[in-house]
Parts: structure tokens; C-alpha cells; sequence
């Protein structure tokens, strides 16, 4: 996987739709794949509301969409390919299905918890229940942090990076949600366990979510030496590429799926602190992830972290790689009604 972009050439100067929620990380999902496919994104974030929004992802665009493509412009030229992920970016991918036809390839990322015709394929994480003929699935959601923007970090080290001692650990924090909660045993135990490995003389790189309680955070922050950790207080450039491309290990919490997604193209070990809580499904996340070698249990508080390595998961080039095999036979099958550079 040394190519930065493998489809370059085949689809030069062609351009790819991303109907986007908004949310930074279904974007760079999107991202994540239009990139391995050489593509230049064209970003049309929605604005569903009232009626139309409860709808989605079921319902009709607003009447107003029909008019001359409406606000996003759903109109020709179309588009080689289109990408939706998030349930109200759904009615717009569907209506650009029906009104460009075999000229632009459609893709959903994430279950649409629709029919199977609203898009050309579907990807799905491997840990959600959809399968079928157009459904393809992973092990790791995709994300930007490809093989070569991995590589352009790796060759330089942000000074309160190059600091730290090693190994080095990016502690990636999250926090309670719909299925994980945070008991004061579970903080007390987080937090003794990092600092425990900051006294040991590994150097951290923490930083913490929108979901992590401040009380949890604080207590984090007061466990670690200065000396030894680089604690991100939300100030400045967002470290979090380099703590990616710099780790020599992960400490990263349960209910984190994108950053343990992120963590896992490293090829570096992975220690899931697991919260109190839980569901079926994120179970089966970190089951596939702990028998393909990827993640491993935290150890108690004190105990010594183990190293070992694995292949690294680049979702977004399995996802590209099978989006161009499909659109390539399509491109063969119905000659002329495909935008096609063979």
C-alpha cells in the first residue's frame, strides 16, 4: 500500500459529490475514500428541517428541490460518483440516483436503514447486521489517515512531540454515550492507570472528546507529570494527526469507534479501556478488531504493556478498490450510458 492514489490516472480531473450532515466525522469518511480514489471532492452539506428532516431517511426531498435542482443543485452536470453517510443525507443521494441514472455511480456509507436500491453499493462497518449483493463491509470505518499522509507525518515531529519519552502513548479520551457509562470506579481506574504509566517513564500524548466529563479530565490531567505528557487543552492546532502518526502504542476508550478505526492503520498495538456498559454491537466491534490483532484489554493499573505488531487496516482503499471494480463493470456492460475513461 505505497501508491497515494491508485485510481489517479483512470479518473483524472473527475470530481465526486459528498452530501454531508455536517458531522466532521461522516466527512471524513467520504473523504477518506474520494481521496484513494484520486478524486476532487465537491462537499454539498444539507439543511433538512421540520417534516422533511423527522422523514429522513425514508421521506422526500422538500418540494423547493425539484426546482431547477433546488439550493444543492442537483442538476446536470452530474458527477462521476456521489457519496452519502448520515440518515437525513439520504433523500438527496436517492434523488440524484433517480435524475442522473448511469452517469454517476452512487455510494452510502453506513446503513441507510433504507431499501438496497438507494445507492449503487453500500458500505457497512463488518460489526452492523446489513448484507447483500451491493453490500460491501470492513473491519474499520475509512478515514484520511492513509498510508502516505501517515508517511508526511511520521518524517516530522512536532517539538512537544519529539519531548516526550518513549514509547510514546496517545491516550485517546472519550466518554459516556448511549451504551457506555463512566462509574467513579471506572474514572478511578483510568486515571491511576495513566498515571501509573507516566511514572513508569513512557511519554503521553492524551486528549480527551466533547464527551469526556470535565471532572474525568481534570483528574487526568492532575495523575501525569508535565514532563512526561503532552495533555491537548483544546488550544491551538489540533495535535491529534500527530499522536496518530507518532504513537508507538494506543490507550483508547471503548466507546471511541473512530479513533480506534484511526489507530488501527498504524499497525501499532491498540489497549481498549473498556467503561462500565456496552452493547451487542460494540461488542462485536472490538471482538473482530481483538481476533484480527489489532486491540488488546488495558491491563490493570501497574502492569507493563506488552508490543507486538499487525497488518494495518486501510478501509478506504478495500472500499475504493471494489467501488472501481463495480463502476469498471458497469462502464463494459452499458457502453455509452457511463462516464467512462478505460
Amino acid at each position: 500500500m505505497t501508491r497515494t492514489h491508485p485510481y489517479a490516472t483512470l479518473f483524472q480531473g473527475q470530481t465526486a459529490w459528498i452530501f454531508s450532515d455536517g458531522k466532521a466525522g461522516h466527512e471524513a469518511q467520504a473523504l477518506g475514500v474520494v481521496e484513494a480514489l484520486g478524486l476532487s471532492p465537491e462537499i454539498r452539506r444539507i439543511d433538512l428541517t421540520g417534516i422533511y428532516k423527522f422523514m429522513a431517511p425514508w421521506g422526500p426531498l422538500p418540494a423547493a428541490e425539484a426546482v431547477n435542482g433546488g439550493r444543492l443543485r442537483i442538476a446536470p452536470p452530474w458527477p462521476t460518483f456521489a457519496f452519502a453517510t448520515g440518515r437525513t443525507t439520504i433523500p438527496y443521494i436517492r434523488a440524484l440516483r433517480r435524475r442522473a441514472g448511469f452517469e454517476t455511480y452512487t455510494v452510502i456509507l453506513m446503513d441507510p436503514r433504507t431499501g438496497p436500491n438507494s445507492a449503487d453499493l453500500i458500505w457497512v462497518p463488518a460489526h452492523d447486521r446489513r448484507r447483500g449483493p451491493n453490500v460491501i463491509s470492513t473491519l474499520t470505518a475509512p478515514h484520511r489517515f492513509s498510508p502516505a499522509r501517515l508517511r508526511a507525518l511520521n518524517t516530522n515531529a512536532p517539538p512537544k512531540i519529539a519531548a516526550l519519552p518513549r514509547p510514546r502513548i496517545a491516550c485517546l479520551i472519550g466518554g459516556p454515550n448511549g451504551d457506555y457509562r463512566y462509574s467513579p470506579a471506572d474514572e478511578t481506574r483510568l486515571v491511576e492507570t495513566l498515571g501509573r504509566l507516566a511514572d513508569s517513564g513512557a511519554g503521553l500524548m492524551i486528549t480527551t472528546s466533547r464527551r469526556t466529563p470535565e471532572r474525568l479530565a481534570a483528574r487526568i490531567r492532575g495523575s501525569v507529570a508535565a514532563s512526561r505528557a503532552f495533555f491537548w487543552e483544546g488550544e491551538g492546532q489540533n495535535p491529534y494527526p500527530d499522536f496518530v502518526a507518532h504513537a508507538d502504542m494506543f490507550v483508547i476508550t471503548a466507546d471511541s469507534v473512530s479513533m480506534t478505526c484511526e489507530a488501527a492503520a498504524t499497525g501499532r498495538p491498540i489497549f481498549i479501556f473498556t467503561p462500565s456498559g456496552g452493547s451487542a454491537k460494540f461488542n462485536r466491534f472490538h471482538s473482530g478488531l481483538a481476533s484480527y490483532g489489532a486491540t488488546r484489554p488495558l491491563p490493570p493499573p501497574g502492569e507493563a504493556l506488552p508490543s507486538w505488531t499487525y497488518e494495518p487496516l486501510h478501509s478506504a482503499e478495500f472500499i475504493a478498490a471494489e467501488i472501481t471494480k463495480r463502476w469498471r463493470r458497469r462502464a463494459e456492460l452499458l457502453p455509452g450510458l457511463v462516464k467512462a475513461k478505460m
